[in-house]
Formats: C-alpha cells, structure tokens, sequence
C-alpha cells in the first residue's frame, strides 16, 4: 500500500515539478513570451536545461543504487572509481587547450572519453590478469588513479591563465546548460540504455545484497555481475559528467530516500530513483537560477548544500548501527 500510493504521488508530482522548473526564470515566475524571438529562446533554453536535469540526475541517481548495493557501503556514490577526477582532467584539458572552442562536442566528449579511460586503467590497475578485480581492489585502485588524475588537474589549474581557471571551476562546479540538442540526444541514449541494461540486472544486484558468498549460492556469477554493472554505472556516469561537470551527493541523497520509501528490491528502486533523481536534480538548477538572481550560481553547490548534512546524518545513522562492510 505504502509503495502504491509512493507511485500515486510521484506520477502526479512529475508534471507539477516539471511546469514550476519551466517558470522559475532568474527574472520571476511565468512562461516568457512566446510571440518574440527572445522569449522563444528563453523557453527553449528553460526546456534544455530542464531534460538536462531530468537526464543527468537519472544517470547519478541509478548509479548511486548499483556501487551502494555491489560495494554495500551506504556512503558509496557515483564517483568513487575515480570517474569524476578523470572527466574533470579532460575537460581541463579541452578548455585550457582550447579545444572546447572548435565544436560544442569537444568538451563533454573529451570529459566522456578521459572518464572512460580512467575506468579502463582502474580495471587494468585492479585485475591479476586471470580474474575478475574484487570490489576492495577497484575501490582502491579507484583512489589510486584519482590521485593521480586531481595532481595532474591541479597543476594545469594553477599554471592557466584567469580565463581558463574561472572555465574550468565554472564547469567543475556543475552546469545544466547543453551545448547543442545533438548532446543532449547523444547522452539522453547513453544513460536510457545504461538504465535499462541495470534495470535488467535486478536480480542479480538484489542477490549480491545479501553478499557475494550468498550470491553464488543462489546461482548468480557474482565477479561478472559485479564488473559489469560497475562499468555500466560508471559509464553513464561519465556521460552525465560529461555533459553537466561535477554534481555530487544527487547519487547519495536519492537512492537513500527512495529505498526507504519503494524498499530495496532494484526491480522498483532502479525506476524511482531515475525519475526522483532527474526530478531533483531540476529543481536544484531552478533554485540556483532563482536564488540570488540576476546572478546564477552552479547548480553543483545546491546539491553539495542539501547533501552535505544529509551525508553526516547517513553517517551518524550508520555508526549507530554498528554497520561495517562485508
């Protein structure tokens, strides 16, 4: 019952969180006018910024569900594998090279691409070459080569000239603004397609829950099903990174809620924590082009506003119930 009437409210506060997204402009409320060519432009850029959202707080969102139920650490979030220092270095370099200039792909491909290979190198870093990684060699490896890539960034940050740091911060910071339809297209596919290849993985990731001992128990193959949604997380992941910059805790703070409220089964909790995800995450970039405005502010510091006490309470809870990784 109580996860009928969740469904219920949520079909029904879709489209109403939608419309206030589409009215909520840095000069007031309301729809501009259509009529004008500048008030066509502001709605098609309310519109692209709100499927941006919608698109890129699903991917985060599903990401959180899957590395907190394959690493079964509460606290674990979309970037842990080192995605985010990866995108961030290749979108440094395409800015501060200029590369960013030639075409409105060039900066998220090379985020995409850069993230992508970091993910690569982890894996390559974590495996004996003979088995599949465990998850405490991907985690570690993960750190090992974010370490590495955040070094390199923060060197070409602080040998770039004014211009470019204030770039590359703007876009560290998290920015809902597409570059062109074609991308938004082009990682909408990407992150429908990682969703539905981990909706289909229900099964398994509800088994590896209960442990991967457990897991193999009940018939799954417990290295191939972690690997595989690992990188599939990772990598839509690193599209949304791509597109939008940094976002953190939007992986933390959704999937938290929406297990509490639709339950832990992935079949219902991948689906609720998509649409609750985009759905925050439109919100937020609405509340940053409203709060102080004339002047926006990234939409990356609402998120890190609302997660960061949301982080501590998790914690706090965890402590409390003696949680320790297994």
């Amino acid at each position: 019952m109580k996860t009928r009437w969740f469904w219920i409210i949520l079909t029904l506060a879709t489209p109403l969180i939608i419309w206030f997204c589409l009215i909520m402009g840095s000069t007031g409320f309301g729809f501009p006018d259509t009529a004008t060519f500048s008030g066509k432009a502001i709605l098609d850029l309310r519109i692209s910024r709100v499927l941006c959202g919608l698109i890129v707080g699903a991917a985060l969102s599903c990401a959180g569900v899957v590395f907190q139920a394959v690493l079964r650490n509460p606290l674990a979030e979309p970037y842990i594998l080192g995605v985010s220092s990866g995108a961030g270095l290749g979108a440094a370099i395409a800015i501060l090279t200029g590369l960013s200039t030639f075409s409105g792909f060039a900066l998220p491909g090379a985020a995409f691409i850069a993230a992508a290979l970091t993910l690569w190198l982890v894996f390559l870093l974590a495996s004996d070459g003979q088995h599949a990684p465990s998850v405490y060699s991907l985690i570690l490896s993960g750190v090992i080569i974010s370490s590495i890539a955040s070094s390199i960034l923060m060197f070409m940050v602080s040998t770039a000239s004014l211009e470019g740091v204030h770039s590359v911060l703007w876009w560290l910071l998290g920015n809902l603004q597409p570059a062109s339809p074609r991308i938004l297209q082009a990682t909408g596919s990407v992150v429908i397609a990682g969703g539905i290849i981990l909706w289909l993985m229900s099964r398994e990731l509800n088994a590896l829950t209960l442990g991967r001992e457990m897991a193999h128990h009940l018939g799954i193959r417990s290295q191939l099903v972690i690997t595989l949604a690992l990188a599939m997380a990772t990598l839509i992941t690193a599209a949304a990174v791509g597109i939008a910059g940094l976002i953190g805790f939007v992986g933390l703070i959704v999937p938290h809620v929406m297990r509490h409220l639709v339950g832990p089964d992935h079949r219902r909790l991948i689906p609720a924590s998509a649409i609750a995800g985009g759905l925050f995450l439109a919100l937020c970039d609405a509340i940053a082009r409203r709060v102080m405005a004339p002047i926006e502010i990234p939409v990356g510091v609402v998120t890190a506003i609302c997660g960061g006490p949301f982080f501590l309470i998790i914690l706090r809870l965890k402590r409390k119930q003696g949680w320790v990784a297994s």
